[in-house]
């Protein structure tokens, strides 16, 4: 539980003031109500102040100051979270990143790059182009997202299935603790002697640590890469399709799929050639040498005409390519085509049972009187459904958030759990009480303070008490209040 702050604002203003460049130190609400939520703009809160440090002594200034007055901090990269998870805390101070921008050094015989926390994913690759590398995990808002954000929620991408999330594609972080001290968690090396604190920090949502500089992995660009797009009359035929092409012995770079309303939505914004007629569409990219890729184009063509594929096409050339991945990573905003409001949830679940979860949710949908999109990372079973709302419309909010709350928890009934990439934030902390049971929440609290004592970094996020724990479980999943906590 974070210490009570009864710091005043101009005061606090003033000493930030010492160190920071005064024009960085925001305290009047105009300027200050940008930061007031991330990307899950449902959730909101006006903070104390917001500071914009540019080196890491400044950061290091700025976490002692709030360890001595107990003032909560929450940092911050792009804003570009799903989850609530950089929602700022009324009586804390917003720790923004975003001058932290630099790409330190790229090397391209180890093939890493050092990076400071504030660089876009994209700003990766596309500096290492030049020496035949890129970055592997590539979320759909890779043009924002931010190095230190992907690292805070352990963020995955289209490519996630074969090169796997941002935990697996990073060496070493330099963090700034609670109290101000600078240490390097992770190596240049393979393996580091210990306890792997590098996998604890990746994902651990601002709880734990602020992240200054990062060192990430670069891979060669393959030699070649083809995709093959195949419509659906079925979700249930696409879903098994997924399954198949698994189980043949066939890893793409990426394997997604999407529903009848997020293809419809995806091919008025992208013009990719999307079938606007098939209730389903997988994407399946084979990446490797010319002769690999050409051999697993042919078996996975063929095995979705096997799984009942309306349509099959495979792209001829990289802008073909391209523009079928570019529908794919533009669905999230296309989807506001087609209704005003829309929330984005993130669950993960077997691969073998992502037919029968599909059909559940469409069932749901019909419960609930909303409409459903489906946007996900099939190949690794990271589901993206996307509830269509209008929040102009009473009590629809609220329903919203019911419906969300069921298919997590039906994702945790199949064996998956709450979150693949985004995180837990605010959004699914109710959640938690259905993922983990008491013991194992009272672990994640000692975890927490054993690196923040006074629990003043990002409180009120991603580990429930034990309190709010209870009194969910009280509730039926219909009944579950619509508060945070």
């Amino acid at each position: 539980m974070a210490t009570e702050s009864t710091v005043d604002r101009a005061e606090l203003a003033r000493r930030f003031r010492t160190f920071i460049d005064p024009d960085f130190v925001i305290e009047d609400d105009e300027t200050i109500r940008p930061y007031e939520c991330d990307g899950l703009s449902m959730y909101c809160e006006m903070p104390l102040l917001v500071v914009l440090p540019e080196t890491v002594e400044q950061v290091q200034q700025a976490m002692r100051l709030c360890h001595e007055l107990g003032v909560p901090v929450v940092a911050r990269g792009a804003g570009t979270g799903l989850s609530a998870g950089a929602m700022p805390h009324r009586d804390g101070v917003v720790l923004s990143l975003a001058k932290f921008n630099r790409i330190l050094e790229i090397d391209p015989l180890a093939r890493t790059a050092r990076l400071q926390p504030g660089v876009r994913n994209l700003a990766i690759s596309e500096e290492a182009a030049q020496y035949g590398l890129y970055y592997g995990p590539d979320p759909s808002s890779q043009i924002a997202c931010t190095i230190g954000g992907n690292v805070a929620e352990n963020s995955g991408g289209v490519h996630c299935l074969k090169y796997g999330l941002t935990v697996h594609n990073i060496l070493s972080v330099e963090m700034v603790t609670v109290d101000g001290e600078v240490v390097i968690v992770g190596s240049d090396g393979l393996d580091s002697c210990g306890m792997d604190l590098l996998a604890l920090m990746t994902g651990s949502e601002g709880l734990l640590g602020i992240v200054t500089e990062v060192k990430v992995k670069l891979l060669p660009k393959p030699e070649k890469a083809q995709v093959v797009m195949a419509g659906f009359d079925s979700i249930q035929n696409a879903g098994d399709a997924v399954g198949g092409v698994i189980a043949q012995g066939i890893i793409p770079g990426g394997l997604e799929m999407m529903d009848g309303y997020a293809i419809s939505a995806a091919e008025d914004f992208a013009h990719a050639g999307y079938p606007r007629e098939a209730a389903a569409l997988l994407l399946c990219e084979v990446d490797g040498t010319e002769e690999e890729v050409q051999e697993h184009i042919e078996q996975a063509e063929n095995l979705f005409r096997s799984f009942g594929a309306t349509s099959v096409r495979t792209s001829q050339s990289e802008q073909e390519r391209a523009l079928l991945w570019k529908g794919r990573k533009s669905a999230f905003p296309a989807v506001g085509r087609i209704s005003p409001d829309y929330y984005c949830m993130d669950g993960t679940i077997p691969r073998g049972q992502l037919a029968y979860v599909l059909t559940e949710m469409q069932k749901m949908s019909k419960e609930f009187g909303l409409r459903v999109a489906n946007v996900f990372h099939a190949g690794d079973g990271n589901m993206h459904p996307l509830i269509l709302f209008d929040s102009n419309v009473p009590g629809e909010f609220e329903r919203t958030e019911a419906f969300g709350s069921r298919i997590l928890e039906l994702c945790v009934r199949v064996g998956g759990c709450i979150t693949g990439e985004h995180g837990v934030g605010v959004e699914k902390i109710r959640q938690m009480a259905v993922q983990f049971g008491d013991l194992e929440l009272t672990q994640f609290h000692a975890l927490k303070a054993a690196f923040d004592p006074q629990g003043i970094l990002n409180p009120g996020k991603g580990v429930p008490t034990l309190r709010q724990c209870q009194e969910y479980r009280a509730l039926e999943p219909k009944q579950a209040p619509a508060e945070a906590g």
